[in-house]
């Protein structure tokens, strides 16, 4: 199915399930399967202690049930062809603090992600959440995903909280992931997610205007100073959910940073392999597209966590800016996604 609803084939390349541990339980592994214990406590940590759907209920967010069909019906109303799917609850992975479980508990995410959505319809593709605790695990867990289940790629929660994984994503012990992503062909995503201790949690319920930005801050600035890309230079990062505006200030900011025998990180951002997403009415995304070029921003609806009404909204706007042209109207909607998977249009479900 293609869709040129809104002038423009699309394809989102970041949208969210909604894993319920209650489901969960039944991919899990032994010998977690089965034991009464499992169920008392949840299976991934609280992103930062606030409870989002709290926050919604009282700015009047309206209910939504982002199961397949829901999914669908969605995507049908907003003109998107196909979607690429990232969990909810398990954007606090990175704060587990028991490897194992972790490793068990993201295999559990990955199986149920498969059997419910992509295996349902050619529209979903899925994204394999790792289990970083473990990085040679991880980079097994990749592997499986991608030639077992069909994952367009891994993620890595761009955690920054003092538990779970305590070191940042361009550490050493990390590479095996990278690896692993080169040798497969297929992008690791650095998803937004909880960044306490970084200061965030001192303005309380406003920290999730700016935790994902702190964030991908951190953990872009860490790999791109790493040598991680040199190291690597197939592979393909990219830092979702945080926006583009941040992205030319710290281009400058991390001008001339880099060991000189390492690639100075703005040419890094400047070729065509690490990737962002953007939103439609970010004034500053026409800069954006000016200092990283246009083949590296990608559109990404956010839904569920954003409710539909908007999302269509959001798109309408995208599609309809006199500040970016055509052409590059098309990539963000299209072209870059399916060059940051890795997917043919057709794999994607679109048709000539």
């Amino acid at each position: 199915m293609t869709s040129t609803l809104n002038g423009f084939e699309i394809i989102d390349g970041d949208g969210h399930v909604l894993e319920r541990d209650e489901e969960l339980v039944e991919f899990l592994d032994e010998p977690y399967r089965g034991h009464s214990g499992i169920g008392y406590f949840p299976f991934f940590p609280t992103l930062d202690g606030l409870h989002r759907g709290a926050g919604g209920a009282r700015r009047g967010k309206p209910d939504v049930d982002p199961d397949p069909m829901g999914w669908i019906d969605f995507m049908d109303r907003a003109g998107i062809t196909s979607t690429v799917l990232y969990p909810t609850a398990g954007l606090g992975a990175g704060m587990i603090q028991d490897p194992d479980w972790a490793v068990a508990v993201c295999r559990a995410y990955n199986d149920w992600l498969h059997e419910l959505f992509v295996k349902t319809s050619d529209r979903f593709n899925g994204v394999a959440l790792l289990p970083a605790q473990d990085p040679v695990e991880a980079a097994k867990e990749l592997r499986r995903s991608v030639t077992e289940l069909g994952m367009v790629g891994g993620m890595l929660c761009a955690n920054s909280a003092d538990m779970g994984v305590r070191k940042p994503l361009g550490d050493p012990d990390f590479w095996p992931i990278y690896a692993e992503a080169e040798r497969l062909d297929r992008p690791i995503a650095v998803h937004g997610a909880p960044s306490i201790g970084l200061g965030a949690n001192m303005i309380g319920r406003q920290a999730p205007i700016v935790e994902h930005v702190l964030a991908q801050i951190v953990q872009m600035t860490n790999m791109l100073l790493s040598g991680l890309y040199d190291e690597y230079p197939k592979l393909r990062i990219g830092y979702l959910e945080a926006d583009t505006g941040w992205v030319p200030y710290m281009m400058d900011r991390l001008t001339g940073r880099a060991d000189p025998s390492l690639t100075d990180p703005a040419e890094v951002l400047a070729s065509g392999r690490v990737f962002f997403s953007c939103q439609s009415e970010e004034q500053s995304l026409r800069y954006a597209v000016e200092r990283l070029g246009d083949d590296v921003v990608l559109y990404a609806s956010d839904y569920w966590h954003e409710p539909a009404e908007e999302d269509i909204e959001d798109i309408q706007t995208l599609a309809g800016r006199e500040d970016l042209s055509p052409q590059t109207k098309r990539k963000i909607f299209k072209d870059n996604t399916l060059r940051f998977y890795g997917m043919s249009a057709e794999s994607a479900g679109f048709v000539s």
